[in-house]
């Protein structure tokens, strides 16, 4: 369990919709932030918005290695070994594999998987010598189920989510936990991602798209409770459930979530 009170928290992807809810709510509860984004234009709102709870931030592309080095390089020459990491960068695209430019899904890759591992793997030989920490890892509904039009984004999701399961198992006595946090759609601008080889683009159902206020208070509920798996929405919570009790229901679940985002499509077109 840990209690976020006077701990040092790194937010990835500080400026979106998750993270910016993060650096409220982190702030809140009385933690001391490290934020990074991609720019310091990005940057910019979230470490306004940080106030006194600001204690670095740093632009830099966590897509690629030297990306990920130079965080956790700017992070030791400052002495900060963070208590919590928030893995939570991430972009997505929509469209068939070969549809999609395989720069662009490998650059997802990249951020979305290998930025949390090279974290991770940057920071925790000082954090397991601590003896106290937290990673936390937002993966996604889309990690528990392979989604059409998906694909590269569900690799990522699948693979954050084996991630953390293994290396909750690894860490284990050590004093650090895990967290892998699985929402279904919020309403972040993920929603607005590119897609490719659609005739028309696809617009999820409002029904399904939850508030990301609420996401990140679970989140920092299941951090408090030292939970591994955090499913936010009630959406993510019955798409689970059914792949305990009914799998056989999903494909045609993604049929209909198709076909309703086609009939969005169409309307607002």
């Amino acid at each position: 369990m840990t209690d976020p009170a006077n701990k040092t928290v790194l937010i990835t992807g500080a400026s979106g919709g998750f993270g910016r809810q993060m650096v409220r709510q982190f702030g809140s509860a009385g933690a001391k932030l490290i934020l990074t984004d991609r720019t310091d234009a990005l940057l910019r709102d979230a470490t306004d918005e940080a106030g006194d709870n600001h204690v670095a931030a740093l632009a830099t592309d966590l897509s690629t290695e030297a990306g990920c080095r130079a965080l956790v390089d700017a992070c030791a020459a400052q002495g900060i070994v963070p208590d919590i990491l928030v893995n939570n960068a991430g972009i997505a695209v929509a469209g068939r594999l070969d549809h999609v430019p395989q720069q662009t899904w490998e650059t997802l890759i990249g951020l979305n998987l290998l930025g949390p591992m090279r974290l991770a793997n940057g920071f925790l030989p000082a954090i397991v010598e601590r003896g106290s920490g937290h990673i936390v890892n937002i993966s996604s509904v889309a990690g528990w189920v392979g989604a059409r039009g998906m694909s590269p984004y569900c690799a990522s999701k699948f693979g954050l989510r084996g991630f953390g399961e293994s290396l909750s198992a690894d860490l284990e006595g050590t004093g650090v936990c895990v967290t892998n946090v699985y929402p279904c759609f919020s309403q972040t601008p993920i929603l607005e991602s590119p897609q490719y080889g659609y005739e028309q683009r696809l617009v999820v159902p409002p029904h399904l798209i939850s508030d990301p206020a609420h996401v990140v208070a679970k989140l920092i509920a299941g951090v408090r409770r030292g939970k591994l798996h955090v499913f936010p929405d009630k959406y993510a919570r019955l798409t689970y459930y059914l792949l305990r009790f009914a799998p056989w229901l999903l494909p045609i679940l993604d049929r209909r979530l198709y076909a309703q985002a086609v009939a969005a499509a169409r309307r607002a077109g």
